[in-house]
């Protein structure tokens, strides 16, 4: 939901969404590596649980429950998403306005409500990608892969999965994950496409 007060007009914004396991992620990093582009990763705040492998502050600012809603009540947000139950995420307007100050363009790696309300929020100046696996099937093998979920955490993403992939003609482009490597190259070269114009 759209939330805070966010200066618009001050630059461009890259915005990647997708079903959890379709490989977002992969091609963010990736594309994150591109020397030649001037990019900055949007760091999220979230209250769900810091995993064993993350760091405060690269993947998300980890905050609690009460941390996060007194943000939300500050407008300190652009927009924020109760993603799963009890499991919210935020894109704070400080985070954006910082890449922008320091001649960055934003690159946001972001579940597809959110992304369709930064969409909304950034109009033309957004480039809004959705990444999708081929089939459903294709997500629950790499869900199961990936080691990182338990069972009912696996279930509850395939599940939400069909909602978000719904959300998918909101966005500029739908992006086909299969060849990781076509994926990467295709990627690369929307970006560099969109800020060039």
């Amino acid at each position: 939901m759209p939330a805070g007060n966010l200066p618009l007009g001050n630059g461009k914004a890259i915005i990647f969404s997708a079903p959890s396991g379709a490989g977002k992620t992969t091609l963010v990093r990736n594309l994150m590596k591109c020397s030649s582009l001037s990019l900055g990763f949007s760091v999220s705040a979230t209250t769900r649980e810091k995993r064993s492998n993350e760091i405060e502050g690269e993947a998300y600012h980890f905050v609690s429950s009460e941390e996060f809603t007194s943000l939300v009540e500050g407008g300190k947000f652009v927009e924020w998403e109760e993603v799963y139950d009890g499991v919210r995420y935020g894109t704070l307007c400080s985070e954006i306005e910082s890449l922008w100050a320091s001649g960055l363009t934003p690159v946001f790696d972001i579940d597809a409500a959110g992304g369709k309300t930064l969409k909304s929020v950034f109009g033309d100046s957004a480039l809004a990608i959705f990444v999708m696996t081929p089939s459903l099937e294709v997500l629950e093998k790499r869900l199961r892969k990936r080691q990182t979920d338990d069972e009912a955490s696996i279930q509850k993403r395939i599940d939400k999965a069909a909602v978000e992939i719904s959300k998918a003609p909101f966005f500029d482009v739908q992006l086909e994950n299969d060849v990781l490597q076509t994926a990467i190259d295709e990627t690369e070269r929307l970006v560099t496409n969109f800020l060039s114009q």
